[in-house]
């Protein structure tokens, strides 16, 4: 599956045959098959894997004993940009499939995902909202593409973000080093004012 991650990433899904996949993971091709029948289940196993792990991780962050609720937020957002960072194979397939594809069961998996995630971020606003930490009326949605559609662009574009901010000088692990702690304070600053600031 990793081999496999990191092809579609780079060469996409259809430029990628299982014979490529194979070889880069030094199996025999008849493997593949036998164990995921086709380059299409393979796929579909990746996002199934992939998102029971987010899954986990994110009940388990909702569930912490003694946090308030803006600090479990704040623990979601340091997880998802650990997760776009550690897995940018796996963002990159997750944002081309979920434009490319809008039917089929990898377009009902990428959905249920979403559901997931939203239901669960939901859960814990609702639970600021009775402590009275969070403000009533929250968009949770637009609050969720907030978070994750600045991460990911920034993630996906950092040769922009280190031209137009003169860091040509650092190394590619010192801008993501740069990049990560930005990125989580920004998100932070936005997310608070999102949950608690009264307009």
């Amino acid at each position: 599956m990793e081999a496999a991650e990191e092809l579609f990433a780079e060469k996409g899904f259809n430029g990628t045959s299982v014979r490529d996949i194979a070889e880069k993971a030094q199996v025999n091709l008849a493997m593949i098959s036998y164990y995921f029948g086709s380059k299409d289940k393979l796929l579909e196993t990746l996002f199934e894997y992939r998102g029971e792990l987010s899954k986990s991780k994110l009940v388990s962050i909702i569930e912490k004993p003694n946090l308030t609720s803006l600090e479990k937020v704040n623990l979601l957002i340091d997880n998802y940009i650990d997760k776009v960072f550690n897995q940018q194979c796996f963002y990159k397939i997750f944002t081309r499939e979920q434009v490319l594809t809008q039917t089929g069961h990898i377009a009902e998996l990428i959905l249920q995902m979403k559901k997931n995630n939203q239901e669960n971020i939901s859960r814990l606003i609702q639970e600021g909202q009775k402590k009275g930490e969070f403000k009533k009326n929250i968009d949770t949605a637009l609050m969720m593409h907030t978070i994750v559609g600045t991460a990911n662009h920034l993630i996906t574009t950092k040769h922009h973000y280190r031209e137009l901010n003169n860091l040509q000088s650092l190394s590619e692990e010192a801008l993501l080093k740069l990049i990560r702690k930005k990125l989580a304070t920004h998100l932070k600053f936005i997310i608070k004012a999102i949950l608690t600031h009264e307009v």
